[in-house]
């Protein structure tokens, strides 16, 4: 049975006359379009899930505005994941504007994109994570393995930041790697109170994947954070680029089975991080 109220954690839309996405190529074919609420509304249906968590996929302050508006006129867009330049100190003011919005929750800098793998330890850009705890906000971590030391780090620092590992911090599953990112998300899980997306693991698979490719990289997860710190996301229409909403969405209940915090890991877990009732 799917749990009543299910929330889908993390998924985007995106316009493409709007020119920020600057990782968006024509060779990402399955992807290279627009993507709207009208698209997915059927999909959530489908698998009777009542919301979502809209996450930016640009790194500018108009993608953020854009994304709100979605929010305003889609009801079932419970929460809004937007970007502010933590280069910048004036963007404080933008925080604290995007803050004053219902349905804003946090701020996700692209930290996959970033050469420097040391850019969070910054103590120029600390202003914005002690931004994010003053006003009560969410900071969605993105990043690959080699950055999960960096982020126990500033875990530890900054022990009030609400915290949670986007897409299992992509472990290099088609490489068939796992001991050492199995290491950093353990200490992670162990020494903070982050919390984890199960999201975007089809993504790093081998094409053809099985659910039984991912099966190590699940059951790692929940094991070290418990359910109650595991949020489901789609990702999508990223996902479409190795796999399919509902290839996708069939693989993880086929992985979570009977386990008992299932009802957690499906809903309960985004909303009370949200903070979606």
């Amino acid at each position: 049975m799917i749990a009543i109220g299910s929330i889908d954690a993390h998924q985007h839309f995106w316009s493409l006359a709007r020119g920020d996405y600057s990782w968006m190529s024509p060779d990402l074919k399955p992807i290279y379009r627009d993507v709207s609420p009208g698209e997915l509304k059927p999909i959530l249906d489908r698998h009777s899930i009542a919301g979502t968590v809209l996450v930016q996929a640009a790194a500018s302050l108009g993608e953020t505005e854009y994304m709100l508006g979605i929010a305003d006129a889609t009801p079932w867009v419970k929460a809004v994941v937007g970007w502010v330049d933590f280069e910048r100190r004036d963007h404080l003011r933008q925080l604290e504007r995007f803050a004053r919005h219902r349905k804003f929750r946090g701020v996700r800098p692209m930290i996959q994109d970033i050469p420097d793998v040391d850019w969070m330890l910054r103590s120029d850009i600390e202003w914005g994570f002690r931004a994010i705890v003053d006003l009560d906000l969410r900071f969605d971590a993105l990043g690959f393995p080699r950055h999960l030391g960096n982020f126990l780090t500033l875990l530890r620092r900054h022990k009030d930041l609400t915290c949670v590992l986007d897409h299992c911090m992509k472990p290099r599953i088609r490489e068939g790697a796992f001991d050492d990112w199995a290491k950093g998300i353990a200490a992670i899980a162990e020494e903070t109170g982050a919390y984890v997306k199960l999201s975007g693991l089809a993504t790093e698979a081998r094409s053809g994947w099985t659910p039984g490719d991912l099966a190590p990289y699940v059951s790692h997860v929940i094991d070290a954070f418990g359910a109650d710190r595991v949020m489901w996301g789609s990702d999508w229409p990223v996902i479409d680029l190795n796999a399919s909403y509902d290839s996708w969405r069939a693989a993880t209940l086929d992985l979570i089975g009977d386990h008992p915090g299932k009802a957690a890991i499906l809903g309960g877990s985004a909303r009370r991080f949200y903070r979606l009732d």
